[in-house]
C-alpha cells in the first residue's frame, strides 16, 4: 500500500532547494529510495510530503521509489532486514548497496540531508 504522506506537498518550492533537486536529479537513474513510514505517524505526516515533492521535482522515476507502510507497532516489510526502528526512515541504495540513510529527524529536511549524503558518497568519490 502506498504511503499517502509521500504525496508531494503542492506548496513546496523546488526553486528554494535548487542544489538539493539538482543532486537528486543528477543521480535519478542510479539510486533507489526506500521509504518506511506510516500515515498515522505525525513525523511522517510533517516530513514526507516535502520529500515527495523533492523526488517529484527531481523527476525520480517511480520504479526507483519504494515505500513501506508500517503499522503502529512499527512492523512491516523490510523492518528486520533494514533494522528500521524509527520512522520516517529513508534508505538510499546504489546497485543494492546502502549509501545514505535518514532516520526520523535531522537539523535539515529529508531531501536536503540525503542530497548532502549523496554528494559525499558519490560526487566526492569521483
Amino acid at each position: 500500500m502506498p504511503l499517502e504522506t509521500l504525496e508531494p506537498n503542492p506548496v513546496w518550492s523546488a526553486g528554494a532547494h535548487e542544489d538539493t533537486v539538482d543532486t537528486l536529479e543528477a543521480h535519478s537513474d542510479e539510486l533507489v529510495y526506500k521509504v518506511w513510514g506510516g500515515d498515522w505517524c505525525k513525523d511522517c505526516r510533517s516530513q514526507l510530503p516535502d520529500f515527495g515533492a523533492a523526488l517529484d521535482a527531481a523527476e525520480i522515476p517511480e520504479e526507483h521509489i519504494e515505500h513501506y507502510e508500517l503499522d503502529q507497532n512499527k512492523e512491516g516489510p523490510g523492518v528486520d532486514e533494514y533494522d528500521i526502528e524509527y520512522i520516517p526512515t529513508v534508505v538510499v541504495e546504489r546497485d543494492g548497496e546502502e549509501i545514505a540513510r535518514f532516520v526520523e529527524s535531522e537539523a535539515v529536511p529529508i531531501a536536503v540531508y540525503l542530497a548532502g549524503e549523496i554528494r559525499a558518497a558519490l560526487d566526492d568519490a569521483a
